[in-house]
């Protein structure tokens, strides 16, 4: 008996311009399974689920959706199908509650039974095993929790068929562990999910079948059960890939940068991050962990000049005279001082490049306040660009194409090559490599190894803990504002990291206990240098 796909692509086709995105793309998802698709950033696996969802539409190609050709034309056409998309960025209103969102845009009566939609939330919940309570407003939720009520969302109004884009980018281990609970739980009940990450071990851990693109390209499709790590990298990048972080011992390693009881507090009082004692060297990588929101944007920020500090100090320490105060002072302030610090944020399009400029434009960003007339100098500018483009080997059309329309992963490598070519003696990255492949991934690893071995003083944030646990020397831990450890990179247990990740630290913690914690920053500094030991933090 002939096998009815819950959905299937066939030879689709969808350009832009003279790029062509998916080229003859074939991808089948049986019911009741979980699909992951891998490959590259670029290779147009969102292009492709975005026809799925119904913001694209294909040039060539047909999609059957049970069985029956179908015309996905609008979302609408694709919610009417049965299919949802959740997207990395979620589409919630903040100041509703889960079940108003839930409902949002709806067709209904005019006067609507919010307790029967509860009721309904609720037995929804249970069915699959969420956790979610419909009468919480969004902006009081947790980042995994506002993914639940997306995914909620999307079952609430029939859909059968999920995708997820990038589903644990922002997720704890224990969060994502919660999440893969949930999708096993949905696919019992017949429910088909496409899976689009890049983080392998997850891919082997919860998926049925993957399918892998290649320059916009179908490769094939394998059981998971016959695949590892190795086989899908080279099938993703179409060459053997070393899969290996090199982590070269720190060597004449010189403070750079000391907080004492440093605290940032938003504009409602609240302590985003609260009173944080941290030493960092040059000549190492230097990892912040944390659940998102625990106060690594803030300790960057501080660090930056980009956020006020309530308390507490900021120094910096040149190679050949005094510390320089840095609390409170702007970036422009900072630079004055001769102070070079490079900042590669979390948000790349909007802080971090200007998506509707080229390369070229967005490498002026940082030296047009250099310039000494009225005319603009963009032959250096252009000569970095093109320099960065080949060195990285960022695939895009040319330097004058706006950065927008490149794939993730090249738009941060535009970004971490211009804060690289203002040789820092700080470089502070947030996320280097969220959402991009895992070819890019080691090449940004290998950049900050080579900043970490001319001496330069690296602090990095990424929510990997094993990436964290390979790359860094040593490792913060941020739990609500709170440094609340301090361990070497080498001897950390990814166990250790998540309670201490979770750990409350009380208002009224002594003058000891601080000491204590400063006592085993130092310690893990010691360790770093020598490769021995644990540094941890109990």
């Amino acid at each position: 008996m002939e096998q009815t796909y819950a959905i299937e692509l066939q030879n689709i086709t969808k350009r832009f311009g003279s790029v062509v995105a998916n080229d003859r793309v074939n991808l089948s998802v049986r019911k009741g399974e979980i699909l992951c698709v891998l490959g590259e950033n670029g290779s147009g696996k969102t292009t492709l689920m975005n026809m799925i969802s119904g913001i694209y539409y294909p040039e060539e190609g047909r999609i059957t959706v049970d069985g029956r050709e179908v015309k996905i034309r609008s979302p609408k056409d694709s919610f009417d199908l049965g299919i949802g998309m959740v997207h990395q960025h979620f589409k919630l209103v903040d100041i509703l509650t889960a079940a108003e969102n839930i409902i949002l845009g709806l067709p209904g009566a005019q006067v609507l039974d919010m307790k029967q939609v509860v009721r309904e939330i609720r037995e929804l919940a249970d069915k699959y095993g969420f956790d979610i309570d419909p009468n919480e407003k969004i902006y009081r939720m947790s980042v995994s929790q506002k993914q639940t009520v997306e995914i909620v969302k999307m079952l609430y109004r029939g859909a059968k068929i999920l995708i997820l884009d990038e589903p644990t980018a922002v997720l704890t281990p224990q969060e994502a562990d919660r999440l893969f609970d949930v999708l096993r739980n949905m696919k019992k009940h017949g429910c088909s999910i496409i899976l689009i990450t890049h983080k392998l071990h997850e891919v082997l851990a919860v998926s049925d079948r993957v399918s892998i693109l290649r320059k916009g390209q179908y490769v094939d499709t394998v059981e998971t059960k016959d695949a590892t790590v190795a086989s899908l990298t080279e099938m993703m990048v179409g060459t053997k890939v070393d899969l290996n972080i090199e982590r070269p011992e720190p060597k004449n390693m010189k403070k750079r940068l000391e907080l004492k009881h440093v605290t940032c507090t938003s504009k409602d009082g609240i302590r985003r991050l609260d009173d944080a004692n941290l030493t960092v060297y040059g000549g190492e990588i230097l990892g912040i962990a944390g659940i998102a929101g625990s106060g690594q944007k803030e300790l960057l920020e501080a660090i930056a000049g980009l956020q006020p500090v309530t308390e507490g100090e900021i120094s910096f320490f040149p190679d050949d005279s005094e510390p320089k105060i840095l609390s409170n002072l702007d970036v422009a302030a900072i630079r004055k001082l001769g102070v070079r610090l490079a900042f590669v944020p979390e948000d790349r399009i909007g802080m971090g490049l200007v998506g509707s400029m080229d390369m070229t434009d967005n490498m002026m960003l940082r030296s047009y306040t250099r310039g000494k007339s009225e005319f603009l100098d963009r032959k250096t500018p252009g000569k970095l660009a093109a320099k960065i483009k080949n060195q990285l080997e960022i695939v895009t059309p040319s330097i004058s194409a706006p950065v927008g329309r490149m794939s993730g992963g090249n738009v941060q490598k535009v970004l971490v090559g211009r804060e690289i070519a203002q040789k820092p003696k700080v470089l502070m990255v947030a996320y280097p490599t969220r959402g991009i492949d895992i070819n890019s991934s080691y090449t940004i690893y290998h950049l900050l190894n080579e900043q970490k071995q001319h001496g330069v003083a690296v602090i990095c944030v990424i929510e990997d803990l094993d990436v964290l646990m390979e790359l860094c020397d040593r490792i913060v831990v941020l739990c609500g504002g709170h440094v609340t450890g301090v361990v070497d990179g080498r001897t950390a247990k990814k166990e250790e990291l998540g309670v201490l990740m979770t750990k409350t630290m009380k208002n009224e913690e002594s003058d000891a206990q601080r000491a204590e914690t400063d006592k085993n920053g130092e310690s893990a500094v010691q360790a770093a240098r020598t490769g021995k030991g644990d540094a941890g933090v109990e």
